[in-house]
């Protein structure tokens, strides 16, 4: 089962590597939804929680990894949102 769920969450996460990099080329948090992203670091957070309570697996490490990719995202947005504010 958890070989299902790791490939449920690589799919959905695939794409915040190349928002990321877009973030860094852009400076610009056009086409960012800063609702949409801490949307899914609550569900991220969800995943983990029930994986801490009720299947502890390997699993965890994707949600925590997609977790960190996110929230690096949504730091990206705030320093973008900086820059467009300054300029």
């Amino acid at each position: 089962m958890g070989v299902f769920e790791f490939l449920m969450l690589f799919c959905f996460g695939f794409s915040w590597p190349f928002s990321i990099m877009k973030s860094i080329r852009s400076k610009s948090t056009k086409g960012k939804s800063l609702m949409f992203m801490l949307l899914i670091v609550a569900g991220y957070v969800f995943g983990i929680i029930h994986k801490l309570l009720y299947n502890c697996n390997w699993v965890i490490w994707a949600y925590v990894a997609l977790l960190a990719l996110v929230s690096a995202d949504i730091a990206l947005y705030f320093i973008n949102r900086r820059r467009e504010r300054k300029s």
